[in-house]
């Protein structure tokens, strides 16, 4: 039996990072239907949380966007290191991150926000792990250069470097900005779930700031 490509292989880690971030980002979701702010439903604290949650889903999107511009079809193909990929090696990752607490912002605690936030980081982690590995077998000396000078996640705009120019791929561009949206699918349901409490219809044992 012939060995699968390497390329599949990078395609496999990522499909299945997306298929367990999504499991993760439901199970999570259902979580919060036994959770609550400690802030009244209608109060100025949750509406604030609320809405940093909705600005937090925003610039994940817009971010996501604005990554998928420069590393879009390249990933396999050659070491992007311009535009977000030269202040961290992670940027479109970080901006799930961000996204991940605006869904849980939406349940008006701030503290529920960060458990979606350090629960899609601990996801990614991993796939972050095979990601790089399989970059340092294909790209040797050059990503380990790479690796030297760009933060993993923390970004330094220190290092900011931007392309002359960029080939964009569309398709790519519209697959993540389609992804993306899957942030803004959780709104009305974190408000449903927001609608059964207050209406009593389901308990809430557990209130967090």
């Amino acid at each position: 039996m012939s060995p699968v490509p390497p390329a599949l292989s990078l395609d496999v880690v990522q499909r299945r990072r997306k298929w367990f971030a999504g499991l993760v980002l439901l199970a999570l979701i259902a979580l919060t239907a036994s959770v609550r702010s400690v802030a009244a439903f209608d109060g100025e604290w949750h509406q604030g949380v609320e809405a940093l949650g909705l600005g937090a889903i925003i610039a994940a999107i817009v971010g996501r966007a604005w990554c998928s511009l420069y590393i879009g079809g390249r990933k396999k193909a050659e070491i992007v290191d311009r535009g977000p990929y030269s202040i961290t090696r992670n940027p479109l990752y970080i901006f799930s991150f961000i996204g991940a607490f605006g869904v849980g912002a939406q349940t008006g605690s701030v503290t529920i926000g960060a458990i979606f936030a350090v629960a899609t980081f601990l996801v990614f982690l991993r796939t972050v792990g095979r990601e790089e590995a399989w970059l340092a077998e294909h790209f040797d000396a050059p990503y380990a250069a790479y690796c030297a000078r760009t933060p993993r996640f923390l970004p330094n705009p220190a290092r900011w470097r931007d392309a002359d120019e960029l080939i964009v791929h569309p398709a790519f561009f519209v697959r993540t900005l389609r992804d993306g949206l899957v942030f803004l699918a959780a709104i009305p349901v974190m408000e449903g779930i927001e609608h059964l409490q207050s209406s009593g219809l389901i308990g809430f044992p557990v209130s967090l700031f």
